[in-house]
C-alpha cells in the first residue's frame, strides 16, 4: 500500500459536524479538503476548499467530489451504495461500499453479527405489522421497535411496554409500515462505546471505551476512559478489534455496547464514522478520533490512543437556543471547560448544534465540571 501523503485532497461525503471536525484535522496534517452534502451551507462548508451539492443518492455528485480526490470518506452512512459505487471508480472510497451495506439496514446488521457469533440481546426482524405484534409478544412485550434503515438519536425508534398506550399496531404505523427490528429492553448497568481504526495496511488501534449516557435515545455526556472494570475494559477491545477485522475495516468503527447488569456485553450499534461519543478524544487522548480518520483512511501509520486526561463531554440541543441565546460566557468560568460549536445557523428541538468538553483529575470530576458548564448555559 502507498500512503496519501500531506498535500492530497481528500473528499468528505457529509458535510456535517462530524465532517467539518475530520476537515479541521486534515487541514492541520496539510490536506486539502472537499466534501458533499445535500445543504450547500452545512456545517463543514466553512473549512473546507470545495462543497458539492447533492443528496445522499446523488451519485453524478458523488462522482464529481471523488474525481477531484485522493481518497473519499464518509461521515454519515446513509449514503447510497450506487453514491459510494460512483464514487469507487475515481478515487479509493474507505470504508467500503460492501461494508456501509451490511451497517446501513439494521436488519441486515444484526444477521450479520449473529452469523458471526458476536453477542447480541434478543431481537426479531419485522417486515409487516404481523411480524412486529408476533415479535413483541415472543420478547415479552417490553421491546424497543426501531425502523431497519435510517433513524438516530432516538429518531425512528419506538418503546412499547414502558407504562403508556403504545401498541406493536401503533409502532408499525408510527416508523411509516416499514421493516423494523423489535429489541427485547435489557436491564442494563451501563452503556459504553468502543472506536476502534485500521488502515488499509491492515494496522489497527482501539481507544480506550468511552461511558455514555442517554436520555431519550439522545447522548447526554460520555466521558473517556470509560467508568468500568479492567476485565470488561479487555472484554470490550476485544469485541470491537475482532469486529473491525471481520469486515476488512478501511476507516474508524464505533462499536456500541450494553453492559447488562449480569456483567454481559451485548453489540447495540456499529458506526462507520467518527462518533458522538468519542468527541472527548481530542482532550483526552494522544490523537483525536478526526485525526485517527485522517491517518486511518490515507494508510499513514496510526496515532497513539493513549489517555493524557480524562475529559468529558456534554452536547449541546437546539433546546438550548429556544427560550434565549445561552450564556456561553458562564459555561467558560469553569475550570478546564472548552466550547466546541458546529456553525449551525438553525436551532431545533434536538438538534446538536454543538458540545462542551471538560477535563479533569478523574473521570468523575470531568463529567461534574462539563455538567456544571451545562446548568449555567
Amino acid at each position: 500500500m502507498t500512503a496519501i501523503l500531506p498535500g492530497a485532497t481528500i473528499g468528505i461525503l457529509g458535510g456535517g459536524q462530524l465532517g467539518r471536525m475530520v476537515a479541521m484535522a486534515a487541514r492541520s496534517l496539510g490536506y486539502r479538503v472537499q466534501v458533499m452534502d445535500p445543504d450547500p451551507s452545512c456545517p463543514a462548508r466553512f473549512v473546507v476548499d470545495a462543497c458539492f451539492e447533492g443528496g445522499w443518492d446523488d451519485a453524478r455528485a458523488a462522482a464529481n467530489l471523488a474525481r477531484g480526490s485522493d481518497v473519499v470518506t464518509l461521515e454519515i452512512e446513509q449514503i447510497a451504495i450506487e453514491s459510494l459505487e460512483a464514487a469507487a471508480k475515481y478515487a479509493p472510497v474507505r470504508p467500503s461500499a460492501e461494508l456501509l451495506h451490511v451497517i446501513q439496514n439494521r436488519i441486515r446488521q444484526r444477521q450479520w453479527l449473529r452469523e458471526r457469533g458476536f453477542p447480541l440481546g434478543p431481537w426479531h426482524p419485522a417486515r409487516s405489522e404481523q411480524d412486529l405484534v408476533e415479535a413483541v409478544a415472543a420478547l415479552g412485550g417490553r421491546c424497543y421497535v426501531k425502523s431497519a434503515h435510517g433513524g438516530y438519536d432516538g429518531r425512528s425508534q419506538v418503546k412499547l411496554g414502558f407504562g403508556d398506550d403504545t401498541t406493536a399496531a401503533d409502532a408499525w404505523r408510527l416508523l411509516g409500515q416499514q421493516p423494523c427490528v423489535v429489541e427485547q429492553a435489557q436491564e442494563l448497568d451501563s452503556e459504553i462505546s468502543v472506536m476502534v481504526a485500521r488502515s488499509p495496511r491492515g494496522e489497527t488501534k482501539s481507544f480506550p471505551s468511552a461511558t455514555n449516557h442517554h436520555e431519550r435515545q439522545i447522548l447526554v455526556w460520555s466521558v473517556i476512559p470509560s467508568l468500568i472494570s479492567a476485565e470488561i475494559e479487555a472484554r470490550a477491545q476485544k469485541l470491537a478489534c475482532e469486529i473491525a477485522d471481520s469486515f476488512t475495516l478501511e476507516g474508524l468503527l464505533a462499536v456500541e455496547m450494553f453492559l447488562t447488569k449480569e456483567g454481559e456485553l451485548l453489540v447495540n450499534e456499529l458506526a462507520p464514522r467518527p462518533h458522538n461519543s468519542y468527541h472527548a478524544s481530542e482532550r483526552a487522548c494522544v490523537t483525536s478520533q478526526f485525526e485517527q480518520d485522517v491517518r486511518a483512511v490515507c494508510d499513514l501509520p496510526l496515532g497513539d490512543v493513549s489517555v493524557v486526561q480524562p475529559a468529558a463531554i456534554a452536547n449541546l440541543l437546539g433546546d438550548l437556543w429556544l427560550d434565549h441565546s445561552p450564556h456561553f460566557d458562564r459555561a467558560l468560568a469553569v475550570p478546564g471547560v472548552r466550547m466546541h460549536l458546529y456553525e449551525k445557523h438553525q436551532p431545533r428541538k434536538g438538534r446538536k448544534m454543538g458540545h462542551l468538553s471538560a477535563v479533569g483529575r478523574t473521570p468523575e470530576e470531568a463529567v461534574a465540571r462539563v455538567l456544571e458548564a451545562q446548568t449555567l448555559l
